[in-house]
């Protein structure tokens, strides 16, 4: 039965990879995926104790990313909503596809450290779809979205998942993730950017504006636009300082911030008429939530869930070490490669399971393992698209292609991805 669980994951895979040649949908593939992986662990004879209590375990840290997700995205759409995401669209006037996806890019990197890779890919979404109208020229800067999300993410103690696990464990602290990261994660994004700059040719189409009667009879004023904008950015920017002072998981801010907003949002919207206010709150802005998107990102760590619960992932996080002899270069390396095909989430924790914090050397506090591991997992997802949070989200929002990405994105990621390693080992030898 164990073995099975591999084959019914590797099934689930292909099917999430070939979504449109199947036509049925990833989210479909994905939740019959993490389910019976669950049966199959189930009927594997594993105490039924046991798996119930891994179950419930996994699922309160599901929840907590689901809801984060799904706060995120509609603070994002309320914003869009009300056309805030015009403040930074306006001034960026250029339709040079390498002038803008170096925009782009520099912008996603520094948000992704400010926010989090997985808010920011939502946000940079956002500003992709005012500013490209191509469907496959999006899709491209979109991928690059990806790339420069979680390169951004990797150097940041609240920029990554993993980076935050590693910084909660006191396995790393702060200064020395951002002393140690940023120069190689900079090098993975700047380096597939610099290829672009000499293959990628032409201009974007930008999107023509559809402004309906309601637009001129009860427009959104600049204030109320500037208002929402701030304040969604605002309560993005909270989510990472609230965890911080609190200690409560990132979901507990994004719900905060949420909130806010909506009481902020009815109160200025309380005077227009019903048909005009409902475009504008929370209600009709969750009828604008990808909720596929959500079901799809259940699914699948569900899926991840039982492959780590059923001990599979902490037999390879041991292979690994045997094969390699210890070489802590050689099994960040892979281990940044593998998750870009099952979650990073799990790999990191079945690493902080594996090695204790050493008094001295490689696994020491702030040691070279640690700070290899977070840049390692942190941009090895980019690899492919259901690789990361950020891939994941981006894919749902999208509706990215699987096998396109692999073709357009996947030699860009690990060229970069090759590159920042070998920043990092150059950078150690010195």
């Amino acid at each position: 039965m164990l073995t099975l669980m591999i084959a019914i994951f590797v099934l689930g895979y292909f099917a999430i990879a070939l979504e449109h040649p199947f036509k049925i949908d990833k989210a479909a593939s994905a939740l019959i995926t993490g389910v019976l992986v669950w049966t199959l662990f189930v009927l594997s004879g594993a105490d039924q104790h046991f798996i119930e209590e891994e179950l419930l375990h996994h699922l309160s840290e599901i929840s907590s990313i689901l809801f984060f997700l799904l706060g995120a995205m509609t603070i994002v759409e309320l914003v869009d909503a009300h056309e805030g995401f015009a403040i930074i669209t306006d001034k960026i006037t250029t339709k040079n596809k390498v002038k803008l996806l170096w925009i782009i890019s520099i912008l996603t990197f520094f948000f992704s450290a400010a926010l989090d890779n997985l808010t920011t890919s939502i946000v940079m979404i956002s500003l992709l779809r005012k500013l490209i109208d191509d469907k496959y020229d999006r899709w491209f800067f979109a991928g690059i979205v990806v790339v420069a999300a979680n390169a951004g993410g990797a150097w940041s103690p609240i920029g990554d998942v993993t980076t935050t696990m590693l910084w909660i464990g006191g396995q790393l602290t702060t200064m020395t993730i951002v002393k140690t990261l940023i120069i190689p994660s900079l090098v993975a994004m700047l380096v597939p950017l610099v290829v672009l700059t000499f293959t990628l040719k032409g201009e974007v189409s930008r999107p023509s504006k559809m402004e309906g009667l309601e637009h001129y009879t009860n427009p959104t004023t600049a204030f109320e636009r500037n208002l929402i904008f701030f304040l969604g950015v605002a309560g993005l920017l909270f989510v990472p300082v609230f965890k911080t002072l609190t200690h409560l998981p990132p979901f507990m801010g994004m719900m905060l911030s949420l909130g806010v907003l909506w009481s902020v949002t009815e109160v200025i919207h309380r005077s227009k008429n019903k048909e005009d206010k409902s475009q504008l709150s929370v209600i009709g802005v969750l009828r604008k939530v990808d909720t596929a998107s959500v079901l799809f990102f259940l699914g699948i760590l569900l899926a991840v869930a039982g492959l780590q619960s059923a001990g599979h992932l902490a037999i390879m996080a041991g292979s690994l070490n045997e094969w390699f002899g210890g070489n802590v270069y050689a099994i960040n390396i892979v281990i940044g490669l593998l998750s870009s095909i099952v979650d990073n989430v799990p790999l990191v924790a079945g690493s902080m399971g594996m090695y204790e914090i050493a008094a001295v050397g490689d696994f020491a506090k702030d040691g070279v393992f640690w700070q290899f591991l977070a840049f390692c997992a942190g941009t090895g997802g980019s690899a492919l698209i259901i690789g990361s949070a950020a891939g994941v989200a981006v894919m749902g929002l999208e509706k990215i292609d699987f096998v396109w990405y692999l073709k357009k994105i996947s030699i860009l990621a690990l060229i970069g991805y090759f590159a920042g390693a070998g920043t990092y080992i150059l950078m150690q030898s010195l």
